[in-house]
């Protein structure tokens, strides 16, 4: 098990290095990232649509990456609004990687791009853990999908700076308890922003692109509690993770060189480094 852990925190900890330059190139060139993650079907893509085109009618540089398991619909769609737009099909990976980011902005993304959108793959699961060197993080869920979303997955929604609610025109015929959804998100990311929208009706639109913009500007991001947590407790990891091998190392340096003075000197104590768990 500890193995597993350690190979985990090993993968995260080189995306997010891999996250922070590209967070940091991205920054010198004037463009903001903002990584959407939701469920399939929370009407994110609907969303992002009506986004784009204002941000384009308002004259802001704007691009869109799509991420799916297949086909390229959501391309489709979102070409629509005149902005450019890329479909990243990952071939069963169930999430898109900072590296795999980078490799395809790398030749795409216009130079004088104001706003990135990454449409992350339908799953609140596993894009969760991966930063994508996004300056903004936003989660949207559904009305349809429950009040009890955020508890069902606090890390997607623990990691938030932005809560979405969608499909707010039908909120009444399903019967959608607003106030619990957001006691809900309060208790898994308190002081989080809980935004609600409708595509459709055109309720709450600009409100995305408005937090993107001020995101991009440095002012108004909500840092999750949950956030601070998980990098003090990296911060911890590693540091005890390095004490280890210190000690590890100095014990068996001292025992090769206490076997070392009883052979003959024509055959040197031989140095090894233990390997940590």
């Amino acid at each position: 098990m500890c193995r597993v852990v350690d190979l985990r925190q090993a993968v995260l900890a080189k995306n997010d290095a891999t996250a922070q330059v590209l967070r940091t190139e991205l920054t010198a060139r004037g463009t903001t990232v903002v990584n959407l993650l939701s469920s399939p079907g929370s009407g994110k893509t609907a969303l992002l649509e009506r986004e784009l085109l204002l941000a384009r009618e308002g004259g802001v540089a704007v691009a869109a990456l799509t991420a799916d398991l297949a086909t390229e619909n959501d391309a489709l769609r979102l070409a629509r609004s005149g902005v450019p737009v890329k479909q990243v099909l990952t071939d069963g990976l169930c999430h898109l990687e900072a590296a795999m980011l980078g490799r395809h902005l790398d030749g795409w993304l216009p130079q004088d791009t104001r706003l990135l959108f990454v449409e992350n793959v339908g799953n609140l699961v596993c894009p969760a853990g991966y930063d994508l060197g996004e300056s903004l993080r936003v989660v949207l869920a559904s009305v349809t999908e429950g009040e009890d979303k955020p508890l069902k997955y606090p890390t997607a929604f623990g990691l938030a700076q932005l809560v979405v609610v969608t499909k707010t025109d039908i909120a009444r015929a399903v019967e959608f308890d607003e106030a619990a959804f957001r006691a809900n998100v309060e208790q898994v990311n308190p002081g989080v922003e809980v935004v609600l929208t409708s595509a459709r009706a055109g309720t709450g639109l600009g409100v995305l692109l408005d937090r993107a913009l001020a995101a991009g500007a440095g002012t108004g991001t909500h840092q999750p509690v949950m956030a601070r947590q998980q990098q003090a407790h990296a911060h911890d990891h590693a540091h005890d993770h390095a004490h280890e091998h210190e000690h590890e190392h100095e014990h068996d340096h001292d025992e090769v060189h206490g076997r070392g003075h009883g052979h003959d000197h024509d055959h040197p104590p031989v140095h090894t480094v233990a390997q940590t768990r």
